[in-house]
């Protein structure tokens, strides 16, 4: 498995620091960037990608060191993380990564993660035939035309920059991203969110079948440069047992919501209020922490996820940001930032986690969908409970399907939709928000146990398009 090594340390990397961790490898291995210089790689002559170092970043946030490496992992925010990523590729490439980040420490002390990868000394990295394509953009482990695998042996596999600009590097080659991992490994929401709108797959080693996708539990095998699922002389595809024996209990769950917004696109708009507002709904906090990127690592600042939204827009790049809660409270959610001709659109994935000490506020979302449609321009929201982890990771077995609870249709798509045809649907009848000259429209679809709220949601989906 590929040796990621995260160097944890008190003080900021300076210049002097950084190069002593890019010279571990000798003076002969090259320098190149990516994602606007947010990741270093370091090559050999011949153009492998042996080790990418990531930016450093200054996690503020409380509580992300231990959601995303472990209650071990001995620091806690504030502290400077520092990713090195190893290529399996290259032999050599695990003990350059444990210098890199060895040196950082030894320098500016701190620790790192796992605690004992790191060392300071010198790793001579040839070059040698095979291995990646000379100066491939791309530093995996595995690059076929078909795919870009990358092997990931750490407790949870996040949505670092990384990952996200490789990501965002394979879609115009038309290469599936493919992450491979122990079975103990989870997946954070954003990382969930991203693979199931991008051509990725996330591949699971497991006991008793080779390999299985961790989220559908289909076998898999290698075949013509990729994974992909093995089929059985009848022409199905098996599901590992350990896919449906692994699931645990369920007397955790998740409250998911699916929000859309549309702002006029005027000089004055503040984002993340409408996130700002369901968060301290659900949880009776503002979010603790929002990037663009795991980890999460600068205070909740409305102010400033505008601002780099309007400098993105600039560029007609959208923004896609991740925020998170404090660790008493688990929350999550992903947000995608876009200009359209209708103005400017919140995308805003949000998860909650509950335990049976802490059940889900299903009797809040009323309140919630007229606050975010009479101040926050709501388009839609659609809420849905799920058994599920309340630390809001996805593991690599058999979880229930989300089932809905409500749907909101804000004033605007009231209006274009037709306020009398919107009403007309009776099951279930829907309750008026806001000002009866300018109301938005909830329609409750049950408690978050009965699956027929799913063919509710169809029913209603088909009524309001039945208007054109």
């Amino acid at each position: 498995m590929t040796q990621d090594v995260i160097a944890l340390t008190p003080e900021m990397p300076d210049a002097r620091s950084v190069l002593a961790g890019l010279y571990a490898g000798g003076p002969d291995l090259r320098v190149s960037s990516s994602a606007e210089g947010a990741v270093v790689h370091l090559r050999t002559q011949d153009g492998r990608s042996v080790v990418t170092v990531e930016v450093p970043l200054f996690v503020q946030v409380p509580g992300e060191i231990c959601r995303l490496l472990g209650a071990g992992a001995g620091a806690e925010a504030p502290v400077w993380w520092t990713e090195v990523r190893a290529t399996t590729a290259v032999a050599e490439a695990e003990r350059l990564a444990g210098s890199v980040a060895g040196r950082l420490t030894a320098l500016l002390g701190g620790s790192t993660w796992p605690a004992d990868a790191a060392h300071t000394n010198i790793i001579a990295v040839p070059s040698a035939d095979g291995g990646s394509p000379v100066d491939s953009p791309l530093a995996v482990d595995v690059l076929t035309p078909q795919a870009a695998v990358i092997l990931q042996d750490r407790p949870v596999v996040a949505a670092t920059t990384w990952l996200t600009d490789l990501i965002q590097t394979c879609i115009p080659s038309g290469r599936e991203v493919q992450i491979v991992t122990p079975p103990g490994t989870r997946l954070t929401l954003p990382v969930r969110t991203l693979l199931t709108k991008v051509p990725a797959r996330w591949i699971v080693r497991g006991p008793d079948c080779g390999y299985y996708d961790g989220l559908t539990g289909a076998v898999l095998h290698w075949h013509e440069g990729r994974f992909t699922p093995a089929l059985t002389s009848d022409g199905r595809t098996p599901i590992a047992d350990t896919f449906h024996s692994g699931a645990g209990g369920q007397d955790e769950q998740q409250l998911h919501l699916s929000i859309r917004t549309t702002h006029p696109a005027v000089e004055h708009l503040l984002l993340g209020g409408a996130l700002e507002a369901a968060w301290q709904t659900l949880t009776g906090t503002p979010p603790a922490g929002w990037s663009t990127a795991e980890p999460v690592n600068q205070p909740w600042s409305p102010r400033q996820l505008t601002e780099l939204a309007r400098t993105r827009a600039k560029k007609a790049a959208p923004t896609w940001l991740v925020a998170v809660g404090t660790p008493d409270n688990p929350a999550i959610a992903t947000c995608r930032i876009i200009h359209t001709p209708a103005g400017v659109e919140e995308h805003i994935t949000l998860a909650v986690g509950h335990t049976p000490n802490r059940p889900p506020p299903l009797d809040t979302l009323p309140v919630l969908a007229e606050t975010l449609a009479t101040r926050h321009n709501l388009t839609s929201m659609l809420t849905h409970l799920r058994p599920a982890r309340a630390d809001l990771t996805t593991p690599p077995h058999h979880e229930p399907p989300p089932v809905p609870l409500s749907f909101t249709l804000g004033a605007d798509a009231v209006h274009t939709v037709g306020r009398t045809h919107a009403e007309t649907f009776h099951h279930p009848r829907p309750t008026r928000l806001g000002p009866a000259t300018r109301s938005a429209l909830h329609y409750t679809l049950g408690n978050g146990t009965d699956p027929t709220a799913w063919q509710r949601l169809q029913d209603l989906n088909n009524h309001l398009k039945s208007h054109q």
